[in-house]
C-alpha cells in the first residue's frame, strides 16, 4: 500500500514509519517543514502527486499549555490541518488513519472510557483535537480515528525523558498523583497502526473510532518511580533518591487536564486481534532501548 505519513520528525512517526516499511508498504513521510498541513493547497498538491491509498496523520499542535494563548494555531493545525488531510483523501480514493488523544474527555467518569462515550474536553488543545476528529467525520467515511494517551518513545521529548533528566540532575522531584491514566509507548501504538492497515488492506472495512493505550493504570507520580527505577536497572544515569507525591493544585498549569483518562480498549482489540502489553514491560522495554541508542546515557 502506498502511503503518505505526516509528521514524521515526531516520536510517534519515528517508530511507525520503519515498521510500516517492514511490513511491505510504501511510504513517504513528511515533516512539519516539507508539508504544513494548515496549507490546503499544498495537501492536495502532494496527495495528487503521490496518489497514496492511505494517510496516516500524525501530525499535530501537542503543546498543551502553550495552546491556551496560540488557540488559532492550535485549531489550524488539529482542525483546518485534519480537515485538509481528510478532503485530500477523499479527492484521492485513500482511506485516513488519524490519531487523537484521551484530551476530548473531561475524566469526570469513574470507569474506563469507551468509544461512544461523551466527549467533553476541558482546555484548547483538547477542543482542537475533537475538533479534527468532527471535521475528519463528516468528510471521509473512510477513516480510523485511534486516540491514545501519555504517549512516550525513544525520539523527541516527552514525559519519560523530563523525568530522566530531573533524575539526572536533582536529588528530589515533587509529581502530581491525582491524575490517572494509561502511558502508552510509541512502539505499541505504531504497531497497532500497522495492524489496523494491514486489516484494511486484507479487505476488512471496520472504520470508526478506536481507543489505543498501553493495559494498567498509574498516576504520574507511579509513572514517575518506575521511570526512576527502570532507569537504574537499564544503567542510565541516576541521582535522584526521592519523589514527592502531590496534588494537582500544588502544581497548577494553564489547561485542565482529565483526572481519569483510562480507555477501555475492547473494541480494537476484539476487531483487530491486538494484544496489547502492561506499560511497565513496555516502559522497562523502552529505557533499554533508550540506553543502548545513546551508549548508556540519552538525549
Amino acid at each position: 500500500m502506498r502511503i503518505l505519513l505526516t509528521g514524521a520528525s515526531g516520536q510517534l512517526a519515528k517508530d511507525l514509519y520503519p515498521l510500516l516499511a517492514s511490513a511491505g508498504h510504501s511510504v513517504f513521510g513528511f515533516d512539519s517543514k516539507e508539508l504544513d498541513i494548515t496549507d490546503g493547497e499544498k495537501v492536495f498538491s502532494e496527495v495528487e502527486r503521490i496518489s497514496p491509498e492511505c494517510i496516516v496523520n500524525s501530525a499535530a499542535y501537542t503543546k498543551v499549555d502553550l495552546a491556551e494563548k496560540e488557540r488559532d494555531r492550535a485549531f489550524a493545525v488539529n482542525r483546518d490541518g485534519a480537515a485538509n488531510l481528510a478532503e485530500a483523501a477523499k479527492k484521492a480514493g485513500a482511506l485516513m488513519v488519524h490519531i487523537s488523544t484521551d484530551f476530548v474527555f473531561d475524566g469526570g467518569k469513574a470507569a474506563p472510557y469507551r468509544e461512544e462515550d461523551r466527549a467533553n474536553p476541558l482546555c484548547v488543545y483538547g477542543e482542537s483535537k475533537l475538533a479534527g476528529e468532527t471535521e475528519i467525520i463528516k468528510r471521509l467515511p473512510e477513516h480510523y480515528i485511534i486516540r491514545t494517551s501519555w504517549l512516550y518513545g525513544s525520539w523527541g521529548p516527552n514525559f519519560v525523558k523530563t523525568i530522566l533528566r530531573l533524575a539526572r540532575e536533582r536529588d528530589s522531584m515533587r509529581v502530581v498523583y491525582d491524575q490517572a491514566g494509561s502511558p502508552t509507548w510509541t512502539v505499541d501504538l505504531a504497531s497497532a497502526i500497522v495492524s489496523v492497515i494491514g486489516s484494511n488492506a486484507n479487505g476488512d472495512r471496520n472504520y470508526g473510532i478506536y481507543h489505543y493505550s498501553n493495559e494498567g493504570v498509574a498516576s504520574w507520580y507511579d509513572f514517575a518511580e518506575d521511570i526512576v527505577e527502570g532507569a537504574r536497572h537499564s544503567g542510565l544515569p541516576v541521582k535522584c533518591g526521592t519523589i514527592e507525591p502531590i496534588l494537582t493544585l500544588e502544581y497548577p498549569t494553564p489547561a485542565r487536564r482529565p483526572v481519569y483518562s483510562v480507555f477501555d480498549k475492547k473494541k480494537i482489540k476484539k476487531t483487530f486481534g491486538i494484544r496489547i502489553p502492561h506499560w511497565r514491560i513496555s516502559l522497562l522495554k523502552m529505557l533499554n532501548e533508550l540506553s543502548e541508542l545513546n551508549g548508556g546515557g540519552y538525549a
